[in-house]
């Protein structure tokens, strides 16, 4: 009995609005490196399906660089620690850490022999640091700064010089090493949100919240001209980034757009229009070889095309916040994967290839809860919002009809035959047609949990108190018989094996049980092995084996018919809570999780 991971689908990076992400590149040109939450994300720059996280950070994870040799990383989180960690092996041994600041980490830089490093942000007594990659001692200081530094970057020759930028409204330019302060550069009149120096070091740019990009000599200091007249952009710039060769750089700017500029010339050569809303805003750019890539404040990565700047070539679309829920169906043969987030999003997703796109229109306005996909071809949701949604899969767009209201906020659903069964606080609520047929009010129990059998003749409705009651669905009712079945706790998930023999259950005394149906609902086995509450279950289509997640990070995958006979995956979603479960085939698993990343794993019995 084994498992191994065979697809990681990242989340996108964790964006904020007016705050510049750091998106940076791979020495050598095929990775590209963003944050999100505690996970520092590397993704395929040729093929973005395929990634791998980071996730050691105790705090949020704000700004990851890659070393000039490639083969090291380093990683700041909102505490002002730094971790330098291996590139080159999965499992990303740690190789240093250290405190340079008492803050966030904003910006990091390595000179070009991977030896030095300098780390700015926000501090108590301190704004930046700069020191040696295998002591931790000093090599001179980032002075100047009256406030919390945004950017650094370091000349990639020598004689090596850094620049750094601030919310003074101010730049700053140093030599060394040791790094000595020299001159502050007063061009700006608001925030100077990025700094960085050409390829070949014959210049820098510094853009700012004033719209502003001015271009400097990169050894002197001195300022040479600014970019595109009195503005660059209209709205601040949050983000620049050079051509290879150092004759062209893009801006990302909060006016929607990025442009292309000629920096010889001054000019833009080109204007990539990335939208009208506020999502749209530009907040990170990367130049990497042929690829020109930009971050919308949405999370998506646009690949930008120079022939075609309305349309990028290609949009990387995901979750940036934690999926709360996952199922998977079959079109056309083809399994897609249904995810959906803390934010309402729900994404479909190719489970071979990645992938992905959201479901458009007006869809649920917050965290939804639980989704299925019933007979007719629509993901039927629950949300915090109030609403169950009725969506076709075919059409991939909400639909503004087919909304029920409840009166309570629903936390699970489930459907079969035609009907749909929702559990709301206080409240079980029986639809069809998706309209409100029935409803039992009143309870002496809060339910937390509700399944309809795959005949769709009983619904098992569980109760906080630990006890399933068992009603008998008669045309467009509910009917208490008096059955009830006994677990040890608070009931937090539970479902019907697909064939409707099995019920199983888990509780929030980390106990999974199985009743068998045909033996009038008797215990078949208790499970255990979960140190934290187990929140989500899903059966395999070979009814003989089920899988268990929760707040152990832990998936166990057991057999119905020997309690021994387990599969542990330990830290499948390192960090973070499993969130979501559900299977493509009797030896594919999808895992979801509050990293808000997307994982499948081969299981072998």
């Amino acid at each position: 009995m084994s498992y191994e991971l065979r697809h990681v689908f990242a989340s996108l990076p964790q964006m904020e609005r007016g705050v510049t992400k750091v998106i940076s590149g791979d020495p050598k040109g095929n990775n590209f490196l963003y944050t999100n939450g505690k996970c520092v994300i590397i993704r395929n720059i040729h093929n973005p399906s395929i990634a791998d996280i980071y996730t050691e950070h105790a705090h949020t994870v704000t700004v990851a660089k890659y070393a000039p040799s490639g083969f090291y990383i380093a990683s700041g989180d909102a505490s002002g620690k730094l971790r330098i960690w291996d590139t080159t092996q999965k499992e990303h041994l740690l190789k240093y850490e250290y405190h340079p600041i008492s803050g966030k980490v904003k910006d990091i830089a390595w000179t070009e022999d991977s030896k030095r490093l300098a780390v700015v942000g926000d501090g108590r007594e301190k704004f930046g640091s700069v020191f040696l990659w295998d002591t931790g001692s000093s090599v001179g200081g980032v002075s100047g700064h009256a406030k919390l530094i945004n950017s650094v970057d370091i000349r990639h020759q020598r004689p090596y010089r850094m620049v750094t930028g601030g919310d003074d409204c101010t730049g700053c330019f140093s030599e060394g090493p040791p790094f000595k302060f020299k001159f502050t550069i007063r061009n700006h009149s608001r925030f100077v949100n990025y700094v960085r120096f050409s390829p070949d070091g014959s210049h820098f740019a510094t853009a700012g919240a004033d719209g502003k990009i001015f271009i400097h000599e990169g050894v002197n200091g001195e300022l040479v001209t600014s970019l595109g007249g009195d503005v660059a952009h209209k709205g601040g710039i949050y983000a620049i980034s050079w051509s290879p060769d150092s004759s062209q750089l893009i801006s990302a700017s909060g006016d929607k757009t990025v442009k292309l500029w000629d920096v010889g010339a001054r000019t833009a050569v080109t204007t990539f229009n990335m939208g009208t809303e506020v999502a749209d805003q530009q907040l990170g750019c990367l130049w990497q070889n042929e690829h020109l890539l930009s971050i919308s404040l949405s999370g998506y990565i646009n690949y930008l095309d120079k022939n075609n700047p309305d349309r990028p070539i290609r949009t990387v679309k995901g979750h940036s916040k934690s999926i709360q829920c996952v199922t998977v169906h079959r079109s056309d043969g083809r399994p897609y994967i249904y995810t959906a987030s803390h934010d309402g999003h729900i994404n479909y997703w190719d489970a071979e290839t990645g992938e992905n796109d959201c479901f458009s229109g007006k869809g649920h306005s917050n965290q939804v809860s639980k989704m299925v996909v019933n007979d007719a071809n629509e993901v039927v949701t629950c949300s915090m919002d109030d609403t169950a949604r009725y969506t076709n899969i075919n059409k991939h767009e909400y639909s503004a009809s087919d909304v029920v209201k409840m009166d309570f906020q629903p936390k699970s659903i489930s459907t079969a035959e035609g009907l749909t069964l929702v559990v709301c606080i206080g409240q079980v609520v029986l639809l069809k047609d998706k309209m409100k047929v029935f409803a039992l009010e009143n309870l002496d129990y809060e339910p937390e949990v509700g399944v309809l059998n795959p005949a769709g003749n009983i619904a098992a409705v569980g109760g906080s108190d630990g006890t399933i009651r068992l009603y008998s669905v008669q045309g467009d009712t509910l009917k208490d018989e008096g059955k009830a079945i006994e677990v040890k706790g608070a009931i937090t998930d539970m479902a019907y094996s697909n064939d409707g023999a099995y019920l199983a259950v888990i509780d929030d005394k980390k106990v999974a049980t199985a009743f068998s149906v045909t033996d009038g609902y008797s215990v078949k086995n208790e499970y255990y092995g979960h140190h934290a509450r187990p929140v989500t279950l899903a059966w395999s289509p070979d009814n003989e084996h089920f899988a268990t997640g929760g707040m152990d990070m832990m998936v166990y995958i057991w057999t119905i018919g020997d309690p021994d006979k387990r599969i542990k995956l330990p830290d499948c979603h390192k960090l973070h809570h499993v969130s979501g479960l559900s299977w493509i085939d009797a030896n594919n698993l999808v895992t979801t999780s509050h990293d808000a990343s997307i994982k499948q794993w081969t299981i072998a019995y």
